[in-house]
């Protein structure tokens, strides 16, 4: 397989009827690495709406518990990318996640809002750092496949297209960006557990690095003296040249799902996807029969 045959398969098909499978091509062959840091981001740009935030303080959960949180956040997600909507394991995760977030009193337009992030910030940092830039049918299908995720998750008035998710995030947090002490607390929590995947002698070279890739509104939220120019011009190039050298390597030929990350840590013996994130209230428990593997190849 050559680089680029990937990105003709994808082109040949149809961004709206084959949404999920493109973005599954993307992110499990195409782009696994930049999808899990993006992520990553997305998810911790949300801390800075300050109802969020101090949600996520008061759980304790990304304070407390913050390997656990993160494992559980991505599996859940990405079983529904591994195995699409209509699966038992796809259908056991939304499930897991609804039930989570009815115990909450969380507004339909903050949901709709961290639904944007999971649109817009993986394309916006392929673009400035993948191998290539997404295509528009990778963009398309991002859209679509998240509008329907969306749905499942009854969130109201789910954008339309990519152009309506990048509105609505980018106005959301110019109206709701905002210093909260307690969604600072969840802010350090994240770049402590971050810090914690490498060696402790790394860990203020890893925090200054992380902060480097954050935009100015999100810094001046979270109140954290931005690194220097000198400091992000490195720091950004370097992810950059990781992305070229990337395009020199033979293409993915076996996918990379979120299980396999080794920021995975919390689950060395596997997990039931129902048994995955906080259980606030009593649900059903509806998991599959078989316990997956963290780096199970299937």
């Amino acid at each position: 397989m050559k680089r680029y045959e990937r990105l003709r398969q994808i082109r040949r098909m149809d961004p709206y009827e084959d949404a999920s499978e493109i973005y599954r091509l993307a992110s499990a062959y195409e782009f696994p690495w930049d999808f899990a840091r993006a992520l990553e981001l997305a998810l911790y740009r949300t801390y800075a709406v300050p109802s969020i935030g101090r949600l996520l303080a008061r759980t304790e959960e990304f304070t407390d518990r913050a390997q656990k949180r993160y494992d559980d956040t991505a599996l859940l997600l990405d079983a529904v990318v591994e195995h699409g909507f209509g699966s038992e394991q796809g259908r056991t995760a939304i499930r897991r996640i609804n039930q989570m977030h009815r115990a909450y009193d969380i507004t339909n337009d903050d949901m709709r809002y961290v639904l944007c992030t999971f649109v817009v910030i993986p394309k916006r940092w392929i673009d400035a750092y993948g191998w290539r830039r997404l295509s528009r049918h990778e963009t398309v299908a991002s859209a679509v496949h998240h509008g329907t995720l969306g749905r499942h998750m009854g969130i109201k008035d789910v954008p339309a297209s990519y152009e309506e998710f990048e509105a609505c995030l980018d106005a959301y947090e110019e109206a709701h960006f905002a210093w909260d002490e307690e969604a600072r607390r969840v802010a350090d929590g994240t770049l402590d557990l971050m810090a914690s995947w490498y060696p402790g002698a790394l860990a203020p070279l890893l925090r200054t690095g992380t902060l480097a890739l954050l935009d100015a509104p999100l810094l001046s939220a979270f109140r954290y003296t931005p690194p220097s120019a000198t400091s992000r011009a490195i720091v950004r190039r370097a992810v950059r040249l990781r992305g070229r050298a990337v395009r020199l390597m033979p293409p993915r030929r076996a996918p990379h799902h979120a299980r396999q990350n080794r920021e995975i840590k919390g689950y060395p013996d596997g997990y039931l996807l129902a048994e995955l994130g906080t259980h606030p209230t009593p649900g059903v428990r509806g998991c599959p029969a078989r316990r997956i593997g963290a780096s199970a190849a299937e």
